[in-house]
């Protein structure tokens, strides 16, 4: 089933999402949802609290951020209780855009190096490393259970000039092709 993807504004994207474990009521419904939801609105990336659960999962299909000759590159994998152990490397610049915030894409400076422990979808434990793309992709997504959002690091004068189009989106005045839960609708 597709799930409306929660819009900028809504108090569910600024929480810290929770830990969960194997008994989380229709989890692996959950995931199948947030893989067909991220496909129908062609993101690459799709965390719980998108679709407003506020629990510690999100999902990447980097695939399509590759030309079709490296798309072998990219990754395509769950990951739930996700804890960041390491980001390294000299700060690099990459557009990013976000599924809560549609229309907005813009400049976020971030580390190509990161090492990450996580759970898969059958509870099994991973400590891996990732670089480039991939590593942004699961950077992105990893805020978005920490409650934070792309244009929170931007620089202040970037974010000040967002700040009437990110209120626009938050009163529910976004052209989407897929369906959006805006905030007090």
């Amino acid at each position: 089933m597709i799930l409306p993807i929660v819009a900028y504004g809504d108090p569910i994207l600024r929480k810290v999402a929770k830990d969960i474990d194997s008994s989380y009521t229709d989890l692996n419904k959950l995931i199948e949802n947030m893989w067909m939801t991220m496909k129908e609105a062609s993101g690459v990336g799709l965390a719980a609290p998108q679709v407003g659960h506020s629990i510690r999962l999100f999902i990447v299909d980097s695939s399509p951020m590759f030309d079709e000759h490296e798309q072998h590159l990219g990754i395509k994998k769950v990951f739930i209780n996700a804890e960041m152990l390491a980001e390294e490397g000299k700060e690099w610049p990459y557009e990013e855009g976000c599924l809560s915030i549609p229309g907005v894409r813009e400049e976020v400076m971030r580390k190509p190096n990161i090492r990450i422990s996580y759970l898969d979808e059958h509870f099994n434990h991973h400590e891996e490393a990732f670089d480039d793309l991939n590593a942004r992709v699961i950077q992105h997504e990893y805020d978005h259970i920490e409650g934070i959002l792309f244009p929170d690091k931007l620089k202040p004068l970037r974010k000040r000039l967002l700040q009437r189009q990110l209120g626009e989106i938050s009163k529910g005045f976004a052209k989407v092709k897929y369906k959006m839960r805006f905030p007090g609708k």
